[in-house]
Parts: structure tokens; C-alpha cells; sequence
């Protein structure tokens, strides 16, 4: 369980351009910010015996946290409409608390994320795209590598379909995405794609990007 404040900011400085600060002088109050507009999208500190965590939310994804969970509570000392406070508890999984954090890095950040999994969306059912192909549709292609973290990261797996990304060659990723080995050919077979010893025929199967 993440319950520490040094694995909640690992992870939160694991996104592109985010940065620690201090800047109330008080080792309590620990942030993370987007260095493009050095805007916080994470507040740390503790409370009552637990960490806690303010972060950047859509209002109505603001309800359904709460609603979900009760150590989600509207955000102390921020605006309580656009923020939540998340306690760590131990309650709470770690891919939630992740979520969270991600989702308010995308509100805050002016990221290529989010064009990124913009890009993947719009590849159609029973077709895949290379990694530059996303790059060249999130605007610049030059970040192929961006794509590959990005999507490692997918915030929204259900709606978000990276499993149809290959490399240039058709090749798969490896084991340690998609939910284990084997399991981007399954999604992808299940929508007709034929994949043969982990490499999809682009000839067949790749994009035209209309």
C-alpha cells in the first residue's frame, strides 16, 4: 500500500516536468508542481495521524470519489469544488490513489499526455498504430518514446485503447504492460487483429489515420 510520503512523490515526480517545493517554510507542507506554468497538482501533508493528499479533480469526478471511498473528502484549506483531499488510510488501492494524482498532473499540466491518449482513441476498432504514428498525430513526431511512457501509465484503460499501439516493425510490448504476457495479442485477436509469434501485419492491419 502507498502510505508514505516518499512513494507518493516518487511517484508523483515520475511525470514529465514535475518538480518538488516547499513553499510555506514548513516541512509538513511538501508539493509537486508542473514546471511549463508552476502550478501544483499535489499537496502533501500530514493530519491527524495520516498522510494526506490534496489533488486536482473534475467536479463530478469529485463526487464519485467521495462517494466511493470516505477517506476521499472535500479538499482542506482549497477550493472544494475543484479539489479533493485523499487520506491515506490504507483504505484506498494504490491504483486509485495513482489515478487521482494522474488525473490532477492532466488537469494542471499542458501535457503531451494528453494529446497522446487523445491520438489513441481516434485508432478504430481491429487496427493498430506505430508508436511515431501516435507521436505525429499528438504533434510532434519526435516523441515516439513519450508515447511508450504514456501509455504505460494509461490513466483509463477502458477508454484509452493502448493495446492497439505496436512498434515500427508491428511488434507487441513486452510482458510488463497490458495487464501480463499475452495479453495485448488477446485484446487485439479479439477484434479480429492476427498476431503471429507477437508481431502484427501493418500491411493488413495498420491505420490510414482518416
Amino acid at each position: 500500500m502507498m502510505t508514505t510520503r516518499t512513494e507518493i512523490l516518487e511517484y508523483g515526480l515520475s511525470f514529465p516536468d514535475a518538480y518538488q517545493d516547499a513553499p510555506f517554510h514548513d516541512e509538513n507542507w511538501q508539493l509537486l508542481r508542473y514546471r511549463g506554468n508552476k502550478k501544483a497538482f499535489l499537496w502533501t501533508y500530514e493530519k491527524d495521524g495520516f498522510l494526506n493528499l490534496n489533488v486536482k479533480t473534475d467536479p463530478e469526478k469529485a463526487f464519485f470519489w467521495r462517494d466511493i471511498y470516505s477517506a476521499v473528502r472535500p479538499a482542506y484549506h482549497q477550493n472544494k469544488r475543484h479539489w479533493i483531499t485523499i487520506i491515506l488510510d490504507g483504505s484506498i488501492p494504490d491504483k486509485d490513489i495513482r489515478l487521482m494524482i494522474a488525473e490532477s498532473y492532466d488537469l494542471i499540466a499542458d501535457s503531451p499526455a494528453k494529446r497522446i491518449y487523445e491520438a489513441v482513441k481516434k485508432i478504430p476498432y481491429g487496427r493498430v498504430a506505430t508508436y511515431s504514428q501516435v507521436a505525429e498525430l499528438a504533434g510532434n513526431k519526435k516523441m515516439a518514446r513519450a508515447v511508450g511512457n504514456a501509455l504505460h501509465k494509461n490513466p483509463d484503460p477502458d477508454n484509452i485503447p493502448c493495446f492497439r499501439v505496436v512498434n515500427a516493425r508491428g511488434a507487441l510490448a513486452g510482458e510488463f504492460a497490458f495487464g501480463g504476457a499475452g495479453q495485448q495479442a488477446k485484446l487485439l485477436e479479439a477484434e479480429g487483429v492476427e498476431v503471429t509469434d507477437g508481431v502484427v501485419d501493418l500491411s493488413r492491419y495498420q491505420w490510414d489515420g482518416r
